[in-house]
């Protein structure tokens, strides 16, 4: 591929810098290699913003970052390979960068389109990480001829300066995406603000320090395609919080009513338009419906709660309607919730459909709510409790596996009293049989014994809890003095205890924090639904 323009081969001998830096070949030396940092910043915010919208968007870190990073380290190759056809380094590198530029920049949009409306996430996302690394694989062989465009310097002493200049770029560009562009502007903003700086460092520098090797029609061509660029980018983003709206609402059946992003996960509150079902979703998953819920928090607490229950631990649980249950008992002496995310939480104290539907749990003068992460939380937790509720996401990733480990059942156990009890939401028997049976093994590990128990929630399907104690079984039973519930008597209970010949114990093993077989247990058991 050939610059269409006339203009200097690479290979040629090095001809004098036009323009300002005519006869300073250090400081457009450093000018370049200030072009390499900002544009291996640039690239690398395009790397983590992929991996970071995988995961919230599929919930599976570990997979989209394997994904995302092999594809394009392989696509590197391709691409540094894919230089040794072109000839003429500076119009060669412009085109590249502004190529760069807008696939990086609108890659957030494009994949949130393709989950939203066409279901084709995975393979867009392929085919954008390979464009991606095969562009910046293109960089530094380019860069290299530029460098000894402007000054004849030793390969060694040249890949030298490049590379630094690139990993320095690279530091930086992976600590702003966290801590400046995430907070600031968000993922789909941010993706867009880098690619209007990467066109502009990247084409910019290239039509000023080298346009007497461009010729006037190439400069006139990259002056457009940088131009274009910036023109499809800018429009992007005075449409991304139209776009974003839109594509939200085509994944919900009901109007979303509330809708936000916090430090950990997107938060999306939906309403049906007769107001009678009102659903929580984080990071698109279906946490409660307003019609059926109280079969399902009726379900994990009051079991429980046969026996002492003065002091309540919530691990999860951030939407108040377990700590409702629990508050239904007037002996209930504290409740403390230990949540992630304080969105969560202020969202169910504030938003007044949601308060209502807990009962105000937040306002109770009883309740403690904790924004911590539950594992780390119980590490240095000294006190003990009578009940603790396990009311967690399902572990589908990394950082939920941890908390249906043996390890973490260990930790609950020195938060337990003697007689004390704990509950735990573990998933479907009947959707992923394997993975319900592996948190019953990981309880037995840790030294409880566990007793297991599954209702029928129609948002939800099959669901399944383990009641468990360290002094022997639990009774499977509720408290004499119960209040009164809208689903669960000792009947139902009974039933509940009964598992069809199909999704009894199976051979599932424990999972813990170095082999963490519950996430290949869950995904391999909801394949397919």
């Amino acid at each position: 591929m050939a610059d269409p323009g006339s203009g200097a081969d690479a290979g040629q001998a090095a001809a004098p810098l036009p323009g300002a830096l005519a006869g300073r070949p250090r400081a457009a030396r450093l000018l370049v290699l200030l072009a390499v940092f900002i544009c291996a910043a640039c690239g690398l915010v395009y790397e983590l913003a992929l991996v970071a919208l995988g995961s919230y968007l599929l919930g599976d870190t570990v997979t989209q970052a394997a994904i995302v990073l092999s594809v394009m380290v392989f696509a590197m190759g391709v691409g540094s390979l894919a230089t040794k056809r072109l000839r003429r380094a500076a119009a060669s590198f412009a085109l590249v960068e502004a190529l760069l530029a807008l696939v990086g920049g609108l890659s957030v949009l494009l994949l949130y389109a393709a989950f939203a409306w066409f279901n084709l996430y995975q393979p867009a996302l392929i085919v954008i990480a390979f464009a991606i690394g095969a562009l910046i694989g293109a960089e530094i062989p380019l860069l290299m001829m530029l460098i000894q465009r402007i000054r004849r310097q030793d390969a060694a002493s040249a890949v030298a300066d490049l590379f630094a200049a690139d990993y320095i770029g690279a530091l930086i560009g992976g600590l702003a995406f966290p801590f400046l562009l995430l907070p600031m502007l968000g993922l789909l903003h941010g993706a867009l603000v880098v690619g209007a700086v990467n066109a502009v460092v990247g084409v910019a520098v290239v039509l000023w320090l080298f346009r007497g090797d461009l010729g006037r029609r190439s400069t006139v061509l990259l002056s457009a395609a940088l131009a274009v660029v910036l023109a499809v980018l800018g429009g992007a983003y005075v449409l991304a919080d139209r776009f974003e709206v839109t594509a939200r609402q085509a994944l919900y059946r009901d109007p979303i009513v509330h809708a936000g992003r916090s430090a950990y996960q997107e938060i999306v509150l939906t309403r049906s338009l007769d107001g009678r079902d009102t659903r929580l979703f984080l990071n698109g998953d279906l946490q409660f419906s307003s019609i059926d819920e109280y079969r399902y928090h009726e379900a994990l607490v009051h079991p429980a709660m046969n026996g002492p229950h003065g002091e309540v631990l919530v691990l999860g649980g951030g939407d108040g309607l377990g700590t409702r249950e629990i508050l239904r008992y007037p002996d209930v002496e504290r409740v403390t919730l230990v949540d992630l995310d304080p969105a969560v939480v202020e969202l169910a104290r504030e938003d007044p459909v949601l308060s209502a539907l807990n009962g105000g749990a937040f306002g109770d003068p009883r309740v403690e709510a904790v924004a911590a992460d539950a594992f780390n939380w119980l590490r240095d937790n000294p006190d003990r409790y009578d009940v603790v509720v396990a009311d967690l996401p399902d572990p589908d990733n990394v950082g939920t596996a941890k908390l249906f480990s043996v390890e973490f059942y260990e930790l609950i156990r020195h938060a337990l009293r003697p007689d004390g009890r704990l509950v735990v939401q573990a998933g479907s028997p009947f959707f992923a049989a394997d993975a319900y049976w592996s948190v019953g093994a990981g309880l037995n590990a840790a030294g409880y014994q566990a007793v297991p128990y599954q209702v029928d929630v129609p948002s939800f399907g099959n669901w399944g809890f383990f009641l468990a104690g360290t002094g022997g079984p639990p009774e499977l039973a509720l408290a004499a003095e119960r209040p009164r519930l809208r689903f669960l008597d000792e009947a139902t209970l009974a039933a509940a205890a009964v598992f069809p010949a199909d999704r009894r114990r199976t051979g599932a093993l424990p999972s813990t924090l170095l082999r963490p077989r519950i996430i290949d247990y869950y995904e391999s058991g909801w394949d397919g639904y």
